[in-house]
């Protein structure tokens, strides 16, 4: 859990490095909290295990950070961060998820207007005082106003991506206490989906009350909401809630199949109970006052005559109607994925060489790698000109041949992710784009355009002969901006007549597509890729959380081209 807090922490220094126009040091700090973030082990376990030395090993770690994280971990403090705060007492996390409001912007409000958090700046926005202000303009106020009051909507919610890591860390450490037999997570995040409200535990134990000790006093519990002897409730430190349930073991499966949810689905499951003369609760699956299937979610679907339903798909959208007749879908899964097409390289400002891309995909098991550098329209992310986009080309025919003659079974591709301008062309010249095994095309920039204009655009890149796959297609930012308007059951159509792909992108801050528009393209015949948008080769781990959505959207293997061999992979691109 350390984990999370220090990559927050070191988030927010390169923002305050960032507002005070220090060079390189904010990347440095952005590449540590990367690495914190994608870490499978407790930072704290690895330093006791083997100290400053330990912590240099990581990744983007070096001398200095390793030793802010040796003093966070042994004081629990990071006096360097605590400076930063005093100087500039701006809660930089809430300020920052409003959408065009960088570190530099609020830093300017702090010094002209004191604004130091979310309600200050609608304050300063409602009264008129921003738009005075040289280089924002009533228009960059109101649009303001538009983003708190899409937060406003999003609040008490916290993504998948960030709740995940920490929920499997206190898994572990309860699956660890003495007397524990089995530990499970439950609720919204064991359905996975995008944004989760609270984390709920089940567990069988011998020993009830170690259990809810251990519980309460995991580090991160800023509060005991209460501690019995069977249930405790806690509050973290980042401000969301967790229970654990010791459950018998005989009635452990209809604990766990009532927790998970979702409640539509479990509504609609005690009907069906009522419809066969029997009662579900989650004690079990009674034939009056007889409990006849209660160990098991398998039994307990089974007794109802249906097949057991993957914990995505239990949301009340037809799953138990195909469950019942026994053709519940095979939903793709992360041992299917065969390779990432959206991976950016340190040709266009990634932290990572081609190089070391194509070792870290190896070992995930991957057969390719499509490196998708942002083209030249991106300014700010270095974004890679024709003359640049040859050069690299060059490095990567070079690395595949050492590869062939190697006899290494794989292949890195040519790709970009070329931007789609305001009247739907192509950053980058045909002839370029032709020379590349795959064209990802996305739109970053000009959100606010009309539902017929964002339409128009988006169709005109899609009928371009050169564009394989749209990239984040509805354009949302979870929690921070809504997706533009766009006629999305149109694009759909023109995606299937054009054979395009539509890409669900695995960031956690975007998921997008969502799981209801996977559903839409799974029933449209419209083929989907998962890829991670990786900028650094430790975010190739978020792969699980697309894979996540395409499961809550019904995909199965031949829906995603990433599960398929490259050769028909590429059948399917130009």
């Amino acid at each position: 859990m350390k984990n999370q807090s220090l990559a927050k922490m070191f988030y927010e220094i390169a923002e305050y490095l960032e507002m005070d126009g220090v060079p390189f040091k904010p990347y440095a700090y952005q590449k540590a909290a990367m690495t914190l973030e994608a870490l499978k082990e407790d930072v704290e376990d690895v330093y006791r295990q083997g100290g400053v030395k330990a912590l240099r090993a990581l990744p983007g770690v070096g001398d200095a950070i390793a030793k802010k994280i040796e003093e966070y971990v042994t004081t629990g403090r990071l006096r360097y961060y605590e400076e930063f705060k005093e100087k500039m007492p701006i809660d930089l996390d809430e300020i920052t998820r409003v959408e065009g409001m960088g570190p530099r912007r609020a830093k300017i409000l702090f010094e002209k207007l004191g604004v130091r958090n979310l309600k200050e700046l609608e304050e300063a926005a409602r009264g008129g005082r921003i738009a005075p202000l040289s280089g924002f303009g009533e228009k960059t106020e109101n649009n303001i106003l538009e983003a708190i009051e899409f937060l406003k909507r999003s609040k008490g919610r916290f993504l998948l991506g960030d709740l995940l890591p920490v929920a499997e860390g206190v898994l572990e450490k309860l699956r660890k206490v003495k007397g524990v037999e089995r530990a499970d997570m439950a609720g919204s995040l064991r359905r996975m989906k995008e944004t989760i409200g609270d984390v709920d535990f089940l567990v069988i134990s011998r020993d009830p009350e170690r259990v809810m000790d251990v519980f309460v006093s995991l580090p991160g519990v800023e509060k005991i909401w209460g501690k019995g002897k069977t249930k405790s409730s806690v509050r973290m430190a980042e401000g969301f809630d967790m229970d654990v349930r010791v459950i018998a073991p005989e009635s452990y499966g209809a604990a766990l199949q009532y927790f998970t949810g979702s409640k539509e689905h479990n509504i609609a499951l005690r009907k069906i109970a009522i419809d066969r003369g029997f009662k579900l609760s989650e004690y079990g699956l009674f034939k009056g006052s007889k409990n006849i299937a209660a160990r098991t979610e398998e039994e307990i679907y089974r007794r109802l005559g249906l097949q057991w339903i993957p914990p995505e798909m239990r949301e009340d959208r037809g799953e138990i109607g195909l469950a019942e007749g026994g053709k519940l879908p095979g939903l793709v899964s992360e041992e299917d994925i065969r390779g990432d097409l959206h991976i950016h390289s340190d040709w266009d400002g990634g932290s990572n060489s081609i190089e070391k891309i194509a070792e870290t995909a190896r070992e995930r098991g991957y057969q390719y790698v499509g490196i998708a550098d942002h083209t030249k329209f991106l300014k700010i992310e270095r974004g890679l000109d024709e003359k640049k986009i040859r050069e690299r080309n060059r490095e990567i025919d070079r690395l595949n041949e050492r590869g062939k003659k190697a006899s290494l079974p794989f292949r890195i591709l040519k790709g970009c992710e070329a931007n789609i301008m305001n009247d739907g062309s192509i950053d980058i010249r045909d002839e370029v784009l032709a020379e590349l095994d795959f064209v990802i095309a996305g739109i970053h920039s000009q959100f606010k355009m009309t539902r017929a204009e964002m339409t128009g655009r988006i169709i005109r890149a899609l009928r371009n002969p050169h564009v394989d796959i749209l990239s984040h297609p509805t354009g949302r930012i979870l929690k921070r901006r809504d997706e533009y308007e766009a006629d999305f059951d149109h694009l759909l159509k023109v995606a299937r007549e054009e054979g395009k792909i539509l890409e669900i992108n695995a960031y956690p801050e975007r998921l997008d597509l969502n799981d209801a528009n996977i559903m839409k393209a799974v029933q449209a015949g419209v083929r989907m890729v998962v890829n991670t948008d990786a900028h650094h080769v430790d975010q190739l781990a978020v792969m699980r959380y697309g894979v996540a959505q395409a499961r809550r959207g019904w995909a199965n293997k031949k829906d995603i081209i990433n599960t398929w061999p490259v050769a028909e992979l590429l059948k399917v691109m130009k």
